[in-house]
């Protein structure tokens, strides 16, 4: 693994483990689909991408740790990392530079990908 993708995983883990926290450099957002499944069900799907450690090449082909997917209350959801730059109007110029990245974490119904 090279390290620019060593760091993104360490970075991307660092962010996800931590959960939905205020800052500037990380963001969670979940789609309108899972919000409709209601708050119980919403903290049950971040606790769920907070805990995630079913990587394998089949969702981690590039050892990223930016995805994953897991079935909750009968319905398939996924979570994915998108890396932006700081003004959030382009991607990130090095998604490996913590302070040139902002991360976004997106959780979602699979059907709403």
């Amino acid at each position: 693994m090279s390290r620019d993708r060593e760091r993104i995983r360490i970075l991307n883990d660092q962010m996800r483990v931590a959960g939905p926290t205020p800052g500037d450099q990380a963001l969670w957002l979940t789609t309108r689909g899972v919000d409709q499944l209601g708050p119980a069900v919403l903290a049950a799907a971040v606790q769920r991408v907070r805990t995630f450690d079913h990587f394998d090449g089949d969702n981690d082909p590039y050892g990223e740790h930016d995805f994953g997917s897991f079935e909750l209350n009968g319905e398939r959801l996924f979570w994915k990392i998108d890396y932006y730059d700081l003004s959030m109007t382009q991607g990130s110029p090095d998604p490996a530079d913590e302070a040139a990245t902002r991360r976004v974490l997106t959780i979602m119904l699979a059907l709403e990908y």
